[in-house]
């Protein structure tokens, strides 16, 4: 049994490693600040799933605030195996009375600011919470002599890149984003910690990541959605800009080997793609969901948006030589699972 920190555990990724972690009768402890990115009253239902809390969801009444749910969730939830930090990587004071208070085997950071384009609007949050929060972490890390870490990267570092598939050793210093470049950031920042201190560290480069408890403004799930109240969906460009979707039991079982790697190795700092390396059209993507629902889309037919990438395309060669990953859901059957979670959560 390891005792597991987990940043932004209440987000889609790092909601669902908790609960496998949780199954597999590790012990977590959770950081999440719940904002109001999207709406916290999804990160609570996160939660309740992965504690497996489902029975108690009507707790959540609308009359309470959001400190007074999340005081509610932690009462619930909160056991010898599972505890709950409301708290924000940014607080410094906060985040070394919660490491100090723990012996932590292993971090594995999924706190970020998210998304491409928000980015653009508010880059220096970005750069606040994906980068200096991040940094917290890591100092952390070092004044508690915590030697494993996973951090959450992402495919977006590769930005518009002339090589497909991407490679690991690609040349990755041309972000079209500022959320690409606090990815790439991290990556630099990861390889000055192991070097310096001895942290043993993977980045995690995840490719379009889908599936149950996938954020509401992410187009699977947001298509989903309109789609079914016969909404037009903001369709851009021709359809052919193409992503290589990556379902999330496939993600989770590429961060439990990544884990399981650390564990096992000494003296690493590794980055690996993590992908289905496989890519779908956006005209094939909204086809699917189409298929899948048994209803025509609604195209509401939008130029490019500044920051969007071409085409996404992990080589996962490497992933699958060190840690064993092998992506085994392909993308029919990955929609498909989505809506059945979606239908049941409307």
């Amino acid at each position: 049994m390891k005792k597991f920190l987990i940043t932004g555990g209440a987000g889609f990724i790092g909601s669902t490693i908790v609960e496998k972690l949780l199954k597999l009768r590790h012990k977590v402890i959770i950081i999440d600040n719940f904002n109001n990115f999207y709406d916290y009253n999804k990160k609570i239902q996160n939660i309740l799933e992965s504690t497996n809390n489902c029975k108690n969801k009507e707790f959540f009444s609308n009359f309470l605030s959001k400190d007074e749910k999340i005081t509610k969730l932690k009462k619930i939830c909160d056991s010898d195996n599972f505890i709950l930090e409301y708290s924000d990587i940014r607080n410094t004071e906060e985040m070394d009375r919660i490491f100090s208070k723990h012996e932590i085997d292993l971090v594995f950071n999924a706190a970020a600011m998210a998304g491409v384009r928000p980015s653009l609007i508010e880059p220096t949050l970005y750069e606040e919470v994906n980068i200096r929060g991040y940094m917290n972490i890591l100092e952390l890390c070092k004044k508690y002599e915590i030697k494993k870490f996973v951090q959450a990267s992402s495919s977006s570092v590769y930005g518009n890149n002339k090589e497909v598939p991407f490679k690991e050793t690609d040349i990755v210093d041309f972000a079209i984003s500022p959320y690409a470049a606090t990815k790439k950031s991290g990556e630099v920042i990861g390889h000055v910690y192991h070097k310096l201190y001895g942290i043993d560290m993977v980045q995690l480069r995840f490719f379009t990541v889908y599936g149950p408890k996938q954020r509401p403004d992410l187009a699977i799930h947001k298509f989903t959605k309109m789609i079914l109240e016969e909404k037009e969906i903001p369709f851009y460009g021709d359809g052919t800009t193409s992503r290589d979707y990556t379902y999330i039991d496939d993600i989770i079982d590429g961060i439990l080997k990544s884990i399981n790697y650390l564990f096992k190795n000494e003296k690493v700092y590794e980055i690996f793609n993590l992908g289905g390396s496989h890519v779908v059209s956006l005209k094939k993507m909204v086809e699917a969901i189409e298929t899948t629902l048994g209803k025509k889309a609604i195209l509401n037919k939008q130029p490019i948006q500044p920051g969007d990438v071409e085409k996404t395309y992990a080589d996962i060669t490497k992933a699958k030589k060190i840690l064993g990953y092998n992506p085994t859901t392909n993308f029919e059957d990955g929609i498909r699972k989505f809506i059945e979670w979606y239908k049941n959560t409307i």
